[in-house]
């Protein structure tokens, strides 16, 4: 779903957003976490949503909240910097019982801020996309409720790559080719970002290598300098190419240059898929990111807001038992909110697959793919200063053209340092 200025579900999917810095900040006394009243009895019951900016959003999760009867929910509708406003509350006394976010960190958990919720799955566990459930997942249990998914993929003009001989790309190096073939005086091959894909690709490129930010256990790091700097000069040489579009209107979640000609393909994500329909018809087509080499295979980065409980709540049994009335049993609620406010797909298997706008053309492919290459960006182990050092070795790389191999040595004494202060 979209803010009115900015990012909103899909934020989960860039690099660095859904990264909640917790312990960062003093907590502000001032911050009751308190909205409207919901209609029930029993104890009261404070629930956070970041601000999402379809109409109808607001009213329908306000509604939800006014349906449940067992305790009184007060929905927080939260402008602006969610996260941090989240982090902060966390620290202290005054923050919510109930709230979303988009991954259970390991240092949230060590801090006593989240609330075990293993227990109120039950067989529903099974129903759930296993990549967004591993996301909120440490040492074996389960701290947030998926609600939603969102995924990045790339756009391609079908016609466009037909008369230019070229086929969707299926390597990184088929991808560059393609970009350049695609470049004209009117129109860039290639469209990651107006920072040429810094700021959102992520672990994507490590994805293409068979590598990753963090190893399974989440203790060491995923990635080796030696190994991963190919990728990322491949990265540096198209963006220094001349081929990529950079500097356009609006930034790779606003589909926008795509639609409008500037690019013959754009990464984006699943929300920009009915923009595209209404512009282009079905003159386009979706495909994940490509392999890097042979080690590797395609990926499409997906991620899901959670509802979680504050494990400091005076009220963890009644928050425990909401968020499992919402998120568990009541699954036309979970239906209403994924598919009737914009384009997502539903955390839980049998929702989506009743889901007509996903049964067919793009939005089928986009369930395909996270299907058979579906990553999450931003794991339990994944904190906040280690995405800060791997993203501006990322940058540096990229846009400033340094040594790929010497910036990543230096991400990586950084994470590594990181990972031995959170598993001391």
């Amino acid at each position: 779903m979209r803010k009115p200025n900015g990012l909103s579900r899909r934020g989960v999917l860039a690099g660095a957003a859904g990264l909640v810095a917790t312990g960062a900040l003093a907590a502000c006394g001032s911050n009751t976490g308190r909205g409207s009243s919901g209609g029930g009895s029993g104890p009261t019951i404070a629930q956070w949503y970041h601000q999402y900016g379809e109409a109808g959003v607001e009213q329908a999760v306000k509604r939800y909240a006014k349906a449940y009867s067992k305790a009184n929910v007060q929905v927080q509708w939260t402008a602006g910097d969610y996260d941090t406003k989240l982090a902060t509350a966390l620290v202290g006394s005054g923050g919510p019982d109930v709230f979303e976010q988009s991954v259970a960190k390991v240092d949230q958990v060590r801090a006593h801020q989240l609330a075990d919720l293993t227990d109120v799955f039950g067989a529903a566990k099974d129903d759930f996309t296993p990549a967004v459930l591993d996301a909120q997942t440490v040492d074996g249990k389960i701290y947030g409720i998926p609600q939603a998914i969102d995924m990045q993929m790339l756009f391609y003009r079908k016609s466009w790559l037909a008369k230019a001989g070229v086929s969707a790309p299926t390597t990184l190096a088929e991808l560059a080719s393609a970009a350049k073939k695609l470049t004209n005086k009117k129109v860039k091959g290639l469209f990651l970002g107006n920072d040429g894909g810094a700021g959102v690709l992520g672990a994507v490129p490590l994805w293409s290598i068979g590598q990753g930010y963090l190893s399974e256990d989440q203790r060491k790091v995923g990635f080796e300098a030696e190994a991963a700097a190919p990728v990322f000069a491949a990265l540096r040489t198209m963006y220094s190419s001349g081929s990529l579009l950079l500097g356009a209107p609006a930034d790779w979640s606003d589909p926008s240059a795509f639609t409008q000609g500037l690019t013959a393909m754009q990464w984006s994500g699943l929300w920009a898929v009915p923009v595209v329909q209404k512009a282009l018809g079905n003159d386009f087509g979706v495909v994940a990111w490509p392999k890097g080499d042979d080690s590797g295979k395609p990926s499409v980065p997906i991620g899901a807001y959670a509802s979680t409980v504050n494990a400091k709540s005076r009220h963890v049994d009644a928050a425990k038992a909401f968020a499992k009335w919402l998120w568990i049993d009541k699954t036309g609620y979970q239906r209403d909110f994924d598919l009737s406010y914009g384009f997502h797909i539903p955390a839980r298997t049998s929702i989506a697959a009743k889901a007509d706008k996903l049964s067919s053309g793009a939005g089928k492919d986009a369930v395909d793919l996270v299907q058979r290459y579906g990553k999450v960006q931003a794991t339990p182990g994944w904190t906040s200063p280690m995405n800060t050092a791997y993203t501006d070795a990322l940058n540096n790389i990229i846009r400033k053209g340094s040594h790929p191999e010497s910036e990543l040595k230096t991400a990586i004494g950084k994470i590594d340092k990181q990972l031995r202060t959170l598993y001391k």
